[in-house]
């Protein structure tokens, strides 16, 4: 059977990044990979940062939204059924940052694919700066995301201190403790900086598995109010992007924006933008497509729209 692993986390916690150490650890074994980016966007800009990874042994696939939720697990279940075919050793699954980790589990346990799929892994990445002031959908989702992990990564912890860090590991545990979620985060959590990471790491992490722990389901993502919005071939100035982003993010006539993504063109040189409450990253990338996504709940697409187009 092939083995699927789930990686989850919270918007920008940094999966994707994770990802692409985690799939190298299995090439380098000489595996077969496939990667299925499971977003509920119509555009998923994440399958443009992993195209470097592409090679003999590793293909990349898509299950996009714009459809209804209904539509969209169909297309998921169908995605995983097509993927059986291809004699890969290991399926990885990077869903979006809200996404509900009962559809994996659901999915994966339904026929036709119960014959051919075994779950191996759920590890969830966790910003290691996480912010305290989190809504309680924010938190629940937090919550649904590490209920099911074998283990819990934290990310950029060479950029924060132990105090942050614990402060971090104090919310998981409010976070559990608001969906009466029993677990021992002590023993799950990996804290270090990833460009440490050794084969040993990366063997336990690769041998986590996951568990079965009950907690009070008190959304899905289908009524959670979250929503992404994206404009393509809106110009962007490279010079005013970060101003925009932080009026985005700050200024609640936009709603409650939690991250914005995408990329643009610059003198014929690409850009690939990411932004959370806590950071902003901009960095040349060799191809892009002109896109720029908003996630968040309450948005108001029209002033978002507005302010980016200036």
């Amino acid at each position: 059977m092939i083995k699927v692993d789930l990686i989850t986390g919270f918007l920008g916690s940094g999966k994707t990044t994770f990802l692409k150490l985690y799939a190298k650890y299995f090439l380098d074994q000489g595996l077969k990979i496939g990667i299925l980016e499971n977003d509920y966007g119509a555009v998923n800009v994440d399958m443009l940062l992993l195209n470097d990874l592409r090679c003999d042994n590793l293909e990349l696939e898509m299950v996009a939204g714009g459809c209804d939720a209904d539509c969209h697990r169909r297309r998921f279940k169908t995605k995983l059924i097509a993927m059986a075919m291809t004699g890969y050793d290991r399926v990885i699954i990077e869903p979006s940052g809200i996404f509900d980790v009962d559809e994996f589990f659901d999915v994966v346990r339904d026929e036709p694919l119960d014959k051919w799929y075994e779950i191996g892994n759920v590890i969830t990445i966790v910003d290691s700066r996480l912010e305290d002031n989190f809504s309680k959908t924010n938190d629940f989702f937090l919550a649904s995301q590490i209920a099911n992990a074998g283990t819990i990564i934290l990310s950029k912890a060479q950029l924060t201190d132990e105090n942050h860090i614990n402060a971090t590991i104090e919310h998981l545990k409010r976070a559990a403790e608001g969906s009466n979620l029993s677990i021992d985060l002590t023993s799950m959590i990996i804290s270090k900086n990833w460009d440490d990471f050794t084969s040993q790491d990366f063997d336990t992490i690769a041998n986590c598995g996951y568990k079965t722990r009950s907690y009070i389901k008190r959304l899905t993502t289908d009524n959670s109010g979250y929503k992404t919005v994206y404009f393509l071939d809106i110009p962007v100035d490279i010079n005013t992007i970060e101003e925009k982003i932080h009026f985005l993010m700050t200024d609640n006539k936009y709603g409650n924006v939690l991250r914005a993504k995408g990329f643009f063109k610059n003198n014929d040189t690409w850009y690939q933008f990411n932004s959370t409450k806590n950071e902003f990253d901009l960095k040349e990338i060799p191809v892009g497509q002109q896109v720029f996504i908003i996630i968040g709940d309450s948005l108001n697409e029209e002033e978002i729209k507005k302010l980016i187009s200036q």
